[in-house]
C-alpha cells in the first residue's frame, strides 16, 4: 500500500470524479476478475479510463483486459479518503503530523546555534540511549553504527513517503508535450500552440505540488538524523572525544585529532560519518530495492 496511497491521493487532486471512477472499476475488476473498457463506458469518460491507465493502478493483463494494481491497498486508499477528506491540505499534500514534524526539525536547528538547546537534547535525552555505546566502542565505530541507523531510516521513509513514480509519469507528460509543441510549431498550427500553452501551465502546477510531496520525507529524515548529529557534535566538543589519539582515515590519512580539519574546515569526525553514510546508504537502498529517482 505504501506506494498505491500516493497514487489514488494524485488521483483525488484530479477531483471526486476520478476517485469515483476508480471505485466503479475496481468494483468491475473484482467482479469479473477483468476489466475492459465497454465494460465500465457508461459510467466513466475515455478520459478518466486513459488516466487511471497513466496513473499506473490500472494495468494490462497480457490482452485479457486489465486489473487493478493492489486493489487491497486501492480499497483502503480510497475509504481512507472518503473517511478523513481534510487530513491533508489540498495545497501542498501535507498532513498535520507532516506539518508538527517540520515545526518539531526547525526546533532541533536551534541546537547547533545554542549550547543550552543542544546539551538538553544531546547530553540530557539522546545521551541516555547512545552513551552505553559510546562507552563499548571505539569513536569510530560509534560513528559508523549511527551512520548505518541514519542511512536506514532514511531508505525507509524514503519508500514509504516518496512516489517516484508520479516524477517519472511527470516527465514523460512533459517530453510528450515538447514534441507535440515542436510538431505544431512545424506545421504553423496556433490554436494547437495555445491549448499546448494551457497544458504546460497545468503541468507547471502539478509539478509545484509534486515538489512540495517529494519534500515530505526529507521532513521526516531530518527529525531522525539531526538528534544523532547533535550527539555527535556534543560528544565530539564537550566530551572529549575531540583529542582522542591519533586516527587514520580513508583517503586522507593519519589525523591528530577528530575535530581537526581535514578537508578545509570540514572537520574528521564529519567527513567519517558522510563516508560511512554514503557508502551503507547505497547498500541499503539496493538491498531493500529502493528507487530514489523517477521512474515511469
Amino acid at each position: 500500500m505504501a506506494r498505491t496511497a500516493p497514487k489514488v491521493e494524485r488521483l483525488a487532486e484530479d477531483g471526486e470524479a476520478m476517485t469515483d471512477a476508480l471505485g466503479t472499476v475496481l468494483a468491475a475488476a473484482e467482479e469479473n476478475g477483468t476489466v475492459t473498457w465497454s465494460d465500465v463506458s457508461d459510467d466513466l469518460t475515455s478520459g478518466e479510463w486513459g488516466r487511471l491507465i497513466e496513473s499506473g493502478l490500472l494495468i494490462d493483463a497480457d490482452g485479457e483486459g486489465f486489473v487493478i494494481d493492489d486493489p487491497e491497498g486501492v480499497r483502503e486508499a480510497l475509504e481512507e479518503s472518503d473517511a478523513a477528506p481534510s487530513e491533508d491540505d489540498e495545497d501542498s499534500g501535507w498532513s498535520k503530523w507532516d506539518k508538527l514534524a517540520g515545526l518539531a526539525t526547525l526546533g532541533l536547528f536551534a541546537g547547533y546555534s545554542m549550547t543550552s538547546v543542544r546539551d538538553v537534547i544531546a547530553g540530557g535525552f539522546i545521551d541516555i540511549f547512545l552513551g552505553p555505546l559510546n562507552d563499548m566502542l571505539p569513536f569510530y565505530a560509534v560513528i559508523l553504527v549511527l551512520a548505518i541507523i541514519t542511512g536506514t531510516t532514511s531508505t525507509i521513509l524514503q519508500d514509504n513517503l516518496m512516489d517516484m513514480s508520479g516524477m517519472g509519469d511527470h516527465q514523460e507528460k512533459m517530453e510528450d508535450l515538447k514534441e507535440r509543441r515542436k510538431a505544431a510549431k512545424e506545421r504553423d498550427d496556433q490554436e494547437a500552440l495555445d491549448r499546448l500553452e494551457e497544458e504546460q501551465m497545468e503541468l507547471m502546477t502539478d509539478q509545484m505540488g509534486m515538489f512540495k510531496q517529494q519534500f515530505r520525507p526529507m521532513v521526516w529524515i531530518m527529525l531522525v538524523n539531526i538528534p544523532l548529529f547533535l550527539w555527535l557534535y556534543w560528544i565530539v566538543f564537550g566530551a572529549g572525544v575531540g583529542t582522542s589519539p591519533v586516527i587514520t582515515l580513508p583517503i586522507f590519512g593519519e589525523v591528530e585529532a577528530w575535530r581537526n580539519g581535514v578537508a578545509g574546515p570540514i572537520q574528521a569526525w564529519i567527513i567519517w560519518y558522510f563516508l560511512c553514510s554514503l557508502s551503507f546508504t547505497q547498500i541499503i537502498r539496493k538491498a531493500l530495492n529502493v528507487e530514489t529517482t523517477p521512474t515511469g
